[in-house]
């Protein structure tokens, strides 16, 4: 197995962030005739409505690192790739295609296991429909499903069967410089038979044409199992108008996360 330089998971992230210099969640106040709009499903949990134009592949990639420790035993994962393949179908139809590799360490009393969990995730696999725009006090509304294949994952990270996640994602414009977005669905996969019903809340505000804030809440309900709720707040910087970085921070509210970091940029690929 090919080893990685031992780097500090901020350096990474730092290198990474460096890398793809050089998601739109909402709406930005002003875009040139004939240019769509650059709206992206990054950073947050919260997937927009909005579908990919037609005959338009958009690439949304980033690196990311969770941290949690309990009873002495630190648990690290380090994403250094999340990519998500989006593609313009129809007016309000897209094919979505993602694939993580992530890099998952244990660390007791300080000291770090020697055994490194390492590899591809599930292929991500699903379409997005945009159902309706928005109309005075009714939303935009959007259907997102997936499938998360097995026989696509690295050893280390393969489940016995097939997982599946859907979702209704909304989004409501409050004012020319501010947006709410959330979305309601269900989860299920990694060897569980229960279903995890999922929830997220996203505040988004246009500080300029180009620098935009966010806040969210998200979490889930498994139907066995203790509820899990998190947040997490970031940025994104509109480069061009087919280019947008962004960064994000994060913890749980419950128990389960001690820090989320991220960083990563999406771009539409020109005609």
């Amino acid at each position: 197995m090919y080893k990685l330089p031992k780097m500090k998971p901020t350096q990474l992230l730092i290198v990474a962030f460096v890398l793809l210099c050089g998601t739109h969640l909402f709406a930005q106040d002003e875009e040139p005739q004939g240019d769509p709009e650059l709206i992206t499903d990054r950073p947050d949990a919260t997937e927009s409505p909005a579908t990919v134009p037609v005959g338009l592949l958009q690439i949304e990639t980033g690196a990311f690192y969770t941290s949690f420790e309990k009873d002495n035993v630190k648990q690290e994962v380090l994403g250094y790739n999340t990519t998500l393949l989006r593609y313009g179908i129809l007016n309000n139809l897209e094919l979505r295609l993602g694939w993580n590799f992530e890099e998952g360490r244990t660390s007791i009393g300080g000291n770090r296991l020697d055994d490194v969990q390492s590899g591809f995730s599930p292929l991500l696999a699903g379409l997005k429909v945009n159902i309706a725009q928005e109309d005075g006090f009714l939303p935009t509304i959007g259907l997102i499903g997936h499938i998360f294949l097995p026989l696509s994952a690295s050893s280390d990270y393969r489940p016995e069967t097939t997982g599946a996640d859907f979702r209704l994602s909304f989004d409501h414009t409050l004012s020319e410089t501010s947006s709410i977005a959330y979305n309601i669905g269900a989860e299920w996969g990694n060897d569980s038979p229960e279903i995890a019903y999922i929830y997220t809340l996203a505040y988004g505000y246009s500080l300029t044409d180009r620098l935009g804030v966010y806040g969210e809440l998200y979490g889930d309900f498994p139907e066995d199992s203790k509820a899990n709720h998190l947040w997490d707040a970031g940025f994104t910087f509109l480069v061009q108008n087919n280019l947008q970085l962004d960064a994000t921070v994060g913890t749980s509210i419950t128990e389960g996360q001690d820090l989320l970091v991220s960083v990563g940029a999406s771009y539409r690929i020109p005609k």
